[in-house]
């Protein structure tokens, strides 16, 4: 394993695409203590003279702890060919199973955040905000009716990118 720092324009390939369609993983917490989640919703640019990552999290889904006790966490991009690892991570909660072991993958650490061996590229981030996304604030109720088919809404947080990363 070898990280490269790199510059956050420097990332490799199309983000609308690894998120959408690849997916990535978001992790938060501590190298004692950490979890991590399939993302496939998600935004990129910049806000406040600053480059920055929008994500979402439900608030039933565990990683949600450790979003809110962190003030740091990871977008990762895993090298194709570990698929089933994206869908165990969006299926499968780290409060039922041991989520790393089960998904196969291997803890690393970059700036004392969660990655994996297994990363094409780790985005590390510092929250900037979070909100939450409540029912009256939808402005398409199509949208609304899509995604929440229950009361399991969303936190939005935005982080500042503080660091990228590629696994060479």
């Amino acid at each position: 394993m070898s990280f490269r720092k790199i510059e956050p324009t420097e990332l490799p390939g199309n983000i609308i695409d690894e998120v959408c369609n690849k997916w990535m993983l978001l992790s938060a917490g501590t190298e004692s203590d950490f979890n991590f989640m399939t993302v496939n919703w998600g935004m990129m640019g910049e806000l406040w003279f600053k480059p920055a990552v929008t994500v979402y999290v439900r608030h039933s889904r565990h990683t949600m702890n450790y979003m809110e006790s962190s003030d740091t966490f990871t977008l990762t991009a895993l090298k194709p060919g570990h698929q089933d690892a994206l869908n165990l991570a969006g299926s499968k909660s780290g409060r039922d199973i041991d989520k790393l072991k089960e998904s196969g993958l291997t803890a690393a650490f970059v700036d004392g955040c969660p990655t994996f061996e297994e990363a094409a590229y780790t985005i590390v981030c510092k929250k900037m905000y979070a909100d939450e996304m409540p029912p009256e604030n939808f402005l398409d109720k199509d949208v609304f009716d899509k995604a929440y088919t229950d009361e399991d809404y969303h936190k939005m947080y935005i982080g500042q990118i503080v660091a990228a990363y590629v696994n060479d």
